[in-house]
């Protein structure tokens, strides 16, 4: 499996995205810049973290119109695999790869610590070989906060397109369990294909036993494992 990550101007959890699968995985991993025309052969493509274009208009609402999102999509409609992590989240569903949007922290104000998350769905490649169990996963974001109406929100829970909640380090969903007001303590959701992935929390700097937590890691592996069955 040939993994792809793309680099946005302002990214900066490519490295880390990249780090964290070769490590893993044992698996290629092309650098593909935003401006390239050419996945180059990549089953998979991330989009990492970070403020792409300073964020200055709206979170990923830039990123979207860069060239490599034209493959993305195309990679996206034919089936292919795609991850957004954090502003690459944000900018999958500013290109409409995913539903809903991600509006300011209700707090108005920059979260950097661990939470705590559970898996909604086993419906997914990403969240197939997850247990119910809650995973410590950190954020970091200033607009993170979940955000669809009424009928998408009701669409997401009957076709089971919710991948993860916020919730307390017992898996149970708390209202002060959600670092940022999103809508139902929504932490990451997929598309109609099941095959588009999108979430807040940033599985990738929870891989490495040096950093003390390697709850990232059982997402990467559930989704090598039933990739490559």
């Amino acid at each position: 499996m040939k993994f792809g990550v793309v680099t946005f101007p302002g990214s900066n959890c490519d490295e880390d995205m990249a780090h964290a699968l070769e490590s893993l995985t044992q698996q290629p991993v092309e650098r593909l810049w935003h401006k390239e025309h050419d996945l180059r052969g990549c089953d998979m493509v991330l989009l990492p973290g970070g403020f792409s274009f300073g964020d200055y208009l709206r979170s990923g609402a830039i990123a979207r119109f860069s060239p490599i999102m034209q493959e993305v999509a195309q990679h996206a409609r034919k089936g292919g695999l795609v991850f957004g992590v954090c502003n690459g989240f944000q900018v999958l569903c500013e290109a409409g790869l995913l539903p809903g949007a991600l509006l300011h922290n209700e707090n108005r104000k920059f979260v950097c610590r661990n939470t705590w998350v559970r898996p909604a769905s086993r419906n997914t490649l990403l969240t197939a070989g997850l247990k119910d169990k809650a995973l410590c996963i950190p954020i970091a974001h200033g607009e993170g906060r979940y955000y669809a109406d009424g009928d998408t929100l009701k669409m997401l829970n009957e076709e089971d397109r919710v991948l993860f909640h916020y919730c307390d380090k017992d898996g149970k969903l708390k209202e002060e369990a959600n670092p940022n007001g999103s809508a139902e303590n929504i932490a990451g959701v997929c598309n109609e294909g099941r095959n588009v992935f999108g979430m807040m929390p940033h599985p990738e700097r929870a891989m490495d036993p040096l950093l003390g937590n390697t709850d990232g890691r059982v997402l990467f592996e559930s989704l090598l494992q039933a990739a490559l069955a």
